[in-house]
């Protein structure tokens, strides 16, 4: 689904519904009704939204202010600084705020979205000792504001996910009408050092581009050494009509204890993304740690054409920083 227009403001929204009973498989029901985009400003907590790429029902929980670094923008000539050694046609990006979502994904809608996003986007380490286990609460996103099409509705649960409740509660006299409940605001209190979103790096290759959002995780002792870890989301878009199709990644991860590692293998996640115009994106996250508290990533994506022939995609440098106020292991999924 492209971006709104102004012509489907106040249009009635309907998706498909998905029924054992009926031969067909699917029927057509009413949703909601579509709202104007914003412009400007931000959307508020309980802001209902369908994704502009995915296709999914969501509801905002609250927002956060990152610093996206896009570097299909060109700096002045005046702005420019030479490139480090190792960096690949590298160049100073200046970054500019930019508006993301915390939001919840409806459950009805995440089989429909699997083959083109991890819906389990956010992640967070154990809270024991030693402990390298990771555990993704699902169903929980970030959207940029762009992707945000929202919209209104008469239900008074209409998102199905298990935090909804817990988090949010009907006000018809508020608009919109969930607005956010204490154990919400304690929650993203409590969290906000493995939740929050700083930074987001972006560009393009031959229409294809890419998206970086990492994330500090925290720290962990093991054999009398420190381990900090960070959780990268990536998201693949395909800005042209060609058919591609994702084929190898190939990492370099440099520590700022010396080392330069190199990894390379097929596909992303076990998976082997077609971009098409019908689904021009895939999303993913993954993990990396190092043994110091800084370093930084960079790399390619190979990507096939339909006659056979390949090319590489550039993933944008990003930092991986680890917080200077590293607190106490995150309280994780608890209330």
């Amino acid at each position: 689904m492209s971006h709104a227009d102004p012509h489907r403001v106040q249009s009635v929204m309907v998706l498909p519904v998905f029924g054992r009973n009926r031969p067909e498989g699917k029927i057509l029901a009413t949703v909601g009704v579509f709202e104007a985009v914003k412009q400007h400003g931000k959307y508020e907590t309980g802001q209902l939204f369908l994704h502009s790429v995915f296709g999914y029902r969501g509801i905002v929980l609250f927002p956060w202010h990152a610093r996206l670094y896009d570097r299909d923008i060109t700096p002045p000539m005046s702005d420019s600084k030479p490139e480090p050694p190792g960096a690949h046609g590298s160049k100073e990006v200046k970054g500019k705020t930019h508006t993301y979502y915390q939001v919840l994904i409806d459950t009805r809608d995440c089989p429909h979205i699997s083959q083109r996003s991890q819906t389990e986007a956010v992640t967070f380490l154990a809270n024991h000792d030693d402990s390298r286990a990771l555990y993704a609460i699902p169903g929980l996103d970030y959207v940029s504001h762009e992707d945000i099409l929202p919209y209104n509705s008469t239900e008074q649960v209409p998102i199905q996910h298990e935090l909804f409740e817990r988090f949010l509660m009907y006000n018809p006299s508020k608009t919109p009408p969930f607005t956010a409940r204490d154990t919400l605001k304690a929650w993203q209190e409590k969290n906000h050092p493995w939740l929050e979103l700083s930074d987001v790096h972006r560009e393009t290759t031959e229409n294809i581009r890419v998206t970086v959002i990492p994330f500090y995780m925290g720290m962990r002792e093991a054999q009398n050494s420190h381990v900090y870890w960070w959780r990268y989301c990536i998201r693949l878009e395909n800005l042209g009509n060609e058919v591609v199709q994702l084929r190898e990644r190939h990492w370099r991860i440099f520590s700022l204890s010396g080392t330069l590692e190199t990894v390379r293998g097929r596909g992303v996640v076990g998976r082997e993304p077609v971009l098409s115009k019908e689904q021009p994106a895939f999303q993913y996250s993954s993990h990396v740690s190092l043994q110091a508290p800084s370093g930084h990533m960079w790399g390619t994506f190979r990507i096939e054409r339909t006659d056979g022939s390949h090319f590489d995609v550039r993933i944008p440098p990003f930092s991986l920083e680890s917080n200077k106020d590293d607190k106490a292991p995150p309280a994780g999924y608890t209330f």
